[in-house]
């Protein structure tokens, strides 16, 4: 990985070496997921299109971190990270991006409807921000069933000014569902500035609106999201309810690959964001405490290329669907006839 960030070690002693080296492995394991990702778009072999989640991999590591696997989340169009976090291969999910059968949805999905119950991934969305009001569903049905699971919404700015996070938001805190607001807080609705769009930018501060805790993190130090999700998920599994969480991340690229993100954007502001990269801080940090080796760390990347260059080729190699099975899948209800 590139290495460029002042490491900073004042917290990352009261963490253990395998949870420092885990987050690192699920970080470098989503940016490198995108750059394949990306690779075989722009050879022609990926239809459709795609939303890269890099430079925004410590928000999915911290949170997902904290989860267990029957606890659910629900995502945004850009959540192959969210995914990968959750459990879902690489295999599987590059394979659904190439629209073929292994993936993780069939090959139906597509890359805004990644999708695997068995690791309670209820879904990437390409609408903004239904993901508040599944995961808050979710949360219910949990709550119903007398069970401690916890469920999380991720969704961006521009979906905090959007009827669902008030809907949301609101009958989670007054029913205290055991949900987490996840609002991944990049700057920008596609090409809109987040300052031009409200007037409040401190999301974290409607939580008091709702009467339930709103926290503000960096959202490129892993270890700052892991442990204020930590105090989330265990308040929620109490039966206190929900929390709001904003983190204050950037993505490197445009909005979808092909947007090249500068006509909106200075240079001089991407290549700030980018000198603050979260999975070199998490090196840098580590190393200054001495918790963990260099050799430890090339080798996670050196396992982590191989990983994706195996899931690009097992994808790539997948077959499509048949065009008769176009109506599986597809349901009705003949009493409406």
């Amino acid at each position: 990985m590139a290495r460029a960030s002042t490491a900073d070690s004042t917290s990352i002693g009261k963490h253990s070496k395998e949870l420092v080296l885990r987050l690192y492995r699920t970080m470098v394991l989503i940016r490198e997921f995108e750059l394949k990702a990306k690779e075989v778009f722009r050879s022609g072999r990926m239809p459709g299109f795609i939303h890269v989640y890099i430079g925004e991999e410590a928000v999915a590591t911290g949170v997902c971190g904290q989860l267990r696997k029957d606890d659910y989340v629900a995502s945004t169009h850009r959540g192959h990270g969210h995914a990968l976090a959750k459990g879902i291969s690489a295999r599987d999910a590059m394979a659904e991006l190439m629209g073929v059968v292994t993936g993780c949805s069939g090959g139906r999905g597509g890359t805004m409807h990644l999708y695997d119950p068995t690791v309670g991934f209820l879904g990437s969305n390409g609408v903004v921000p239904p993901g508040i009001l599944i995961a808050t569903g979710a949360g219910l049905s949990a709550k119903l069933k007398g069970g401690d699971q916890v469920a999380v919404a991720f969704f961006g700015d521009g979906g905090s000014n959007n009827g669902a996070f008030h809907e949301g938001l609101n009958m989670a805190a007054t029913w205290d569902i055991p949900v987490i607001f996840v609002c991944e807080n990049n700057m920008y609705a596609t090409e809109m500035p987040f300052a031009k769009a409200t007037k409040n930018t401190n999301i974290a501060s409607r939580a008091a609106a709702y009467g339930i805790p709103g926290v503000q993190v960096d959202g490129n130090n892993v270890l700052e999201v892991y442990e204020k999700t930590g105090e989330a998920v265990a308040r929620a599994r109490r039966g206190e309810g929900p929390t709001l969480i904003e983190c204050l991340t950037y993505r490197w690229f445009g909005h979808h690959e092909g947007d090249p993100g500068v006509a909106y954007r200075t240079k001089e502001e991407i290549a700030a964001w980018k000198a603050r990269d979260p999975i070199q801080k998490l090196h840098d940090d580590a190393i200054a405490a001495k918790l963990a080796s260099e050799q430890e760390f090339k080798q996670i990347d050196v396992d982590i290329k191989g990983e994706l260059e195996d899931a690009a080729e097992f994808a790539l190699s997948s077959p499509l669907e048949k065009n008769e099975t176009a109506l599986d899948h597809v349901y009705f209800n003949p009493a409406a006839d």
